[in-house]
């Protein structure tokens, strides 16, 4: 009973310890962890599609269970974080959509009635994410938070793209969301060229963005593809989809440590 207890005591340090280095310690981060919410909120509904198609349905499934958790952490750690009465309001909001969200994404089989739900569902909790993210965004002094926030955008627009390609494919999407896809399509692009601007001057930014740029070239022909049954450009979708974000990450870290 004694060696369980100090087993016990051992595993509850080492998770309180790993708890308190994923704690918030200043905005840039805040930014990060704020923006990141945007992104999972396009990814859950991505993989859950994914899902619903039988594409990658092992990963997707990884995916989709590891995006609620890391949505569910964060959350907790923006709340805890908020700098502000408003910040504080945006989060507890977004906390509420949060619940129904994950309700329909994690209570049922995938089905087109609660696609639909999900595709909802996914627009409102990424427009309350956006918020407190712009909120946090205008507290923080300096131009870094911008970048912080420009770049984490790009991370949830690769997603995005994605959630309403593969929408499209099952058969739940609209005229809606086919121009929201080509909008979002613009929009990563014309970021992008922004983001390469800005870090002409530092060698080790430049480089990562120009695997951005390799990837997006994969993504984007990816997403051009239409299905003929085989899921194949689902497929293409999904995976090129997973490493523009992979290479995201990398880029949003950077501009977060030069703001500190």
């Amino acid at each position: 009973m004694k060696k369980f207890s100090h087993c016990f005591l051992l595993v509850a340090l080492c998770l309180a310890s790993a708890w308190a280095q994923a704690q918030i310690t200043d905005l840039n981060s805040a930014i990060n962890k704020a923006g990141r919410q945007r992104m999972l909120s396009q990814r859950m509904a991505k993989a859950y599609f994914q899902i619903a198609q039988s594409v990658d349905v092992d990963r997707s499934k990884k995916i989709l269970d590891a995006s609620v958790a890391q949505f569910d952490r964060q959350l907790v750690e923006l709340k805890n974080f908020a700098p502000s009465p408003e910040v504080r309001e945006t989060y507890q909001k977004l906390e509420k959509s949060w619940l129904a969200y994950k309700d329909v994404l994690i209570g049922a089989a995938p089905s087109p009635t609660t696609g639909r739900k999900v595709l909802d569902l996914s627009e409102q909790v990424l427009e309350q994410a956006q918020q407190g993210t712009v909120q946090l965004e205008k507290l923080a002094p300096g131009h870094a938070g911008r970048l912080v926030n420009l770049s984490g955008r790009q991370r949830m627009l690769s997603q995005r793209m994605a959630k309403f390609y593969q929408a499209q494919a099952w058969g739940i999407g609209d005229a809606a969301g086919a121009a929201e896809l080509s909008k979002a399509r613009q929009e990563f692009s014309a970021a992008h060229q922004e983001l390469a601007g800005a870090a002409a001057s530092n060698p080790s930014l430049a480089g990562s963005l120009d695997l951005v740029k390799q990837q997006w070239f994969f993504f984007e022909n990816a997403l051009g593809q239409r299905s003929n049954g085989d899921k194949r450009p689902q497929q293409a979708v999904a995976t090129s989809s997973e490493r523009i974000l992979e290479e995201m990450e990398g880029v949003v870290a950077q501009y977060e440590k030069l703001g500190k």
